[in-house]
């Protein structure tokens, strides 16, 4: 890890701690992170840095399962298993701190290109891209007017509805390493067809990350698409 890494997960450990702090005194975070009261207090008021090994057991250990809590308190299904997770994809500061949380946690190399599909997946497109300091692509179930070239990804699902996803050709090129990510993973219809986009780009899936995962259906269709890593920051059974 060179300096300007090392820096920059410093950072997003104190990011996340200030957002633990929103809704903890500071013994309660110490129980939650096992740091003494009085560093963290020092962390959260900016007075100094964390090390760079508890800044990667914030990150990736207790980054991920206190968002993650965060994550399930915020979503709600409907009588029908619909989810409304509009509480997360509107908080632009909630999917920053996720992003690398996921990072850290899955493992994902840097990407050139983070893909989703429009629309609830655009501000996590976001999120990952800037952490990465990656382009964003997004999949449209529409063409624009005004471009000429598309890639285009087609399914018909079980229910004999036509699924179709359109992305500018200039949004990928070969060889470019391909971050797939979504809001939501389900049947995992979606994410077969982000894939098959950068499969005709020639382009190299890094991994497959879903906020949320309900069920495992979704996870292991996209496993079979790719060799790369496929997770999600929490999962509910169906």
């Amino acid at each position: 890890m060179n300096r300007a890494e090392k820096a920059a997960l410093q950072l997003q450990a104190v990011a996340v701690l200030r957002t633990l702090k929103q809704t903890r005194t500071y013994d309660e975070l110490a129980a939650v992170t096992e740091l003494p009261a009085g560093d963290l207090n020092r962390y959260v008021n900016g007075h100094v840095l964390p090390g760079p090994d508890r800044a990667e057991a914030v990150v990736s250990g207790v980054g991920r399962e206190a968002l993650a809590a965060e994550l399930r308190e915020r979503v709600a299904f409907d009588d029908d298993g619909y989810v409304d997770n509009s509480g997360v994809v509107f908080d632009q500061p909630f999917l920053d701190l996720v992003a690398p949380v996921a990072a850290e946690r899955l493992g994902f190399e840097r990407p050139d290109v983070v893909l989703t599909a429009a629309t609830d997946g655009i501000t996590l497109g976001a999120a990952m891209a800037s952490h990465f300091d990656a382009r964003v692509a997004y999949a449209k179930k529409s063409k624009e007017t005004a471009v000429e070239e598309f890639v285009e990804s087609r399914q018909r699902l079980a229910s004999g509805i036509e699924l179709t996803y359109y992305l500018p050709r200039a949004a990928l090129d070969a060889g470019d390493s391909v971050l797939v990510v979504d809001d939501l993973i389900r049947s995992g219809e979606t994410q077969e067809l982000l894939l098959d986009i950068a499969h005709q780009t020639n382009a190299e899936v890094v991994g497959v990350f879903a906020l949320i995962a309900v069920g495992e259906e979704g996870v292991e269709r996209a496993r079979r698409h790719t060799d790369a890593p496929v997770g999600s920051l929490t999962q509910f059974d169906p």
